[in-house]
């Protein structure tokens, strides 16, 4: 005889559980409840004792209507207590899994649930309140598993006041696109960030230390534009002291605003750096009569704000700025333990061809260092290498120190937390964890669809979900993206961004719009030959784009059906650079060979390096050999010079095209 549970026994003696767990105490036989188990030599034992209990025809009706009426009380009892040999499981379980745990066939659970009213065949999921009604049957319990607690606090409780040290402030500079909020920092840290960014616009969230008489202070940069909300909202959460700036010749910008708000939320001080004096439409009183509008009164007027008119162009008062800067984060008594694990926030993250992923994090409390497991949401590793602000490697990271930190298994996104467990396989377990949840929800985001025909089927009611999936140079973007995208939804249709990740355009991604209906936006990258072949023929809506506002505008425009006769690409071809070389007053060329379609003189060209296009434009120069050419075909070498661009790498892949005008039917 097998180990058999005491619900068992008792069903075939034909007395309740309860009735045989008492009996068992007179028995000196202890067990926890009706799940508990007895050994082949106790539950022979029970069943002789008590086996003369099915003589008696007339006392075993009036025991069946007991046991119904004492299974009741037992079930509500069992609830009420926490139950140690309940079954444990999640939200939802598939059929299969469920028939398994109660130990009973699957045709019996289908059953059970065709006569609930509920269709469901083996491998689809059932709620857990479904589960739980058919497990009653079963004289089993079960019970929800209990949400993780995934939210960590920056500040760990439990630092002893004589263990905390004084620490650097990290300082965010917020304000509107084109205030000058890049250019100041150039002038603080004397590099130059803007000339790389598309359209001089701040499309990434940076991190630097700077030395100031002495002492360090940490410097965000966060984009100005309205798209970028949430990774200003990202970077106020973990700054100390927020640089408000303010272009005296412009004022009190919308973006403005937003960044007042988020330093506000976030109870930092503000510093007001009122910027461009030197431009003739300069008004300092002006701006400060806008600010006092959004109650920030500057000490200048009686306030408590600290305001300091710069010249970023100049560097006209720069160091009254980080002086003030100075005397803010010694009136906040800035302290940290470094003597304890690690935690902070990733300010940025991104996939590198070479290294890996790659996360940019500030680390807020404890010390990092190289060999440390660590988790950010659900990315973990061990930390391989740190790399600071300057380039270097480092190899331990204190306080409000910037690093980049080699050695995850995936991109974090950015705004995650970051903690050190205790060792490689708690960091392991608790990433896979969380990683689960993630594939879980995306899976039951299910529901083909173009922006072309978006408002035609709003319009007759068939359409009440548009499903996005967002890929971007870095994970800043993806989640500018996804908040600028999903507050587009309106009262006709839901707007909403099932997936976000970094990188080129994947087959997997488009397998994942195709079976949820969902159009792909792709900022700054390229789909693989691969997914374009995949989503021509899966009839998958992809589009891409360089500014974060072009694709929120074409939504919109879809949504209002408003869309603009359309500027379609046609792809010529593909070169692969194979070498470059400098050539006296052409500058650098690309010596290529054509691996698909065709290169021609007129088209206009991309450069895209490991997914991401670094480079649009056109093409300066195209020989064979000495000579000029109009075209080169596949399965042929060519020199192509781009115009005006001169960063080639072996490697990169030039695609040509050109623009083919389409009418919107």
């Amino acid at each position: 005889m097998q180990k058999m549970r005491v619900y068992k026994i008792a069903q075939e003696l034909g007395i309740t559980s309860k009735e045989l767990i008492e009996k068992l105490e007179d028995l000196d036989i202890k067990v926890a409840n009706h799940m508990s188990t007895l050994n082949d030599e106790e539950a022979e034992l029970i069943l002789e004792l008590f086996s003369d209990k099915k003589d008696d025809k007339e006392a075993k009706k009036v025991d069946q209507v007991e046991t119904a009426e004492l299974d009741l009380v037992e079930e509500i009892d069992v609830k009420d207590e926490p139950n140690e040999d309940s079954i444990i499981i999640g939200d939802t379980i598939a059929v299969g899994e469920l028939a398994n745990l109660l130990e009973v066939k699957a045709t019996d659970v289908i059953t059970k649930l065709i006569k609930l009213g509920i269709m469901a065949n083996i491998n689809q999921e059932i709620k857990f309140e479904t589960a739980e009604k058919i497990a009653v049957d079963y004289d089993i319990l079960l019970e929800r598993e209990p949400e993780e607690e995934e939210e960590i606090d920056f500040i760990v409780e439990g630092d002893k006041d004589e263990d905390l040290e004084h620490r650097p402030p990290i300082v965010t500079v917020m304000g509107h696109v084109d205030h000058g909020k890049t250019s100041l920092l150039d002038a603080i840290r004397d590099t130059r960030v803007t000339d790389k960014e598309a359209g001089g616009i701040t499309q990434h969230i940076g991190a630097s230390e700077v030395t100031v008489s002495g002492k360090k202070i940490v410097f965000l940069d966060t984009p100005g534009h309205e798209a970028f909300t949430e990774m200003r909202s990202r970077g106020a959460k973990v700054t100390d002291i927020a640089i408000l700036v303010v272009a005296a010749d412009d004022g009190i910008m919308p973006q403005t605003v937003e960044a007042i708000n988020h330093a506000k939320a976030a109870k930092v001080p503000i510093i007001v750096a009122i910027n461009k004096i030197d431009k003739p439409g300069a008004n300092i009183d002006r701006v400060r009569q806008e600010l006092s509008e959004h109650e920030i009164l500057v000490e200048e007027w009686g306030g408590d704000v600290i305001d300091v008119p710069v010249s970023a162009l100049k560097g006209e008062n720069i160091d009254t700025l980080l002086e003030m800067v100075l005397l803010v984060a010694e009136v906040e008594e800035l302290k940290a333990n470094p003597n304890r694990a690690a935690v902070g926030t990733v300010i940025e993250s991104n996939l590198d061809k070479g290294r890996g992923p790659v996360a940019t994090v500030i680390v807020t409390n404890g010390t990092l260092k190289v060999g440390d497991p660590i988790v950010a949401g659900a990315s973990f590793g061990k930390v391989r290498a740190m790399i600071n602000d300057k380039g270097k490697r480092i190899k331990k990271a204190g306080p409000s120190t910037p690093v980049e930190i080699l050695g995850l298994n995936e991109v974090p996104n950015a705004g995650n937390q970051f903690v050190v467990p205790s060792s490689d396989k708690a960091a392991k377990a608790l990433g896979e964890k969380r990683k689960e949840k993630i594939r879980d929800e995306q899976l039951k985001a299910s529901s083909k669809i173009s922006l072309e025909d978006l408002f035609d089927k709003m319009q007759q009611g068939e359409f009440k979900e548009l499903n996005i999936i967002v890929k971007a140079d870095v994970q800043g973007s993806v989640q500018a993206v996804r908040q600028s995208i999903e507050k587009l939804s309106n009262e006709e249709v839901s707007v909403r961004v099932i997936h976000g990740g970094v990188g080129a355009i994947t087959e997997s991604d488009i397998m994942l719009a195709s079976a949820s209906n969902a159009i792909v936006i792709g900022f700054n990258v390229r789909p693989s030959t691969g997914a374009k072949t995949i989503a021509e023929r899966e009839q998958v809506d992809m589009r891409t784009y360089r500014i974060i506002y072009e694709a929120i505008e074409d939504i919109e425009k879809a949504m209002k059906g408003m869309l603009d006769p359309e500027f379609v690409e046609q792809e010529l071809g593909k070169a692969e650079v194979r070498l470059t070389f400098k050539v006296p007053g052409a500058g650098m060329v690309a010596g290529s060979y054509v691996i698909e379609g065709k290169i021609l003189r007129n088209a206009k060209v991309r450069l895209v390096r490991d997914g991401i296009v670094v480079y649009e434009g056109s093409i300066d120069s195209l020989r064979r050999f000495k000579d000029d050419v109009k075209e080169v075909a596949t399965g042929y070498e060519c020199g192509i010079g781009l115009t005006n661009y001169n960063d080639v790498k072996e490697g990169d892949i030039i695609e040509a095209y050109v623009m083919k005008e389409i009418e919107r039917k």
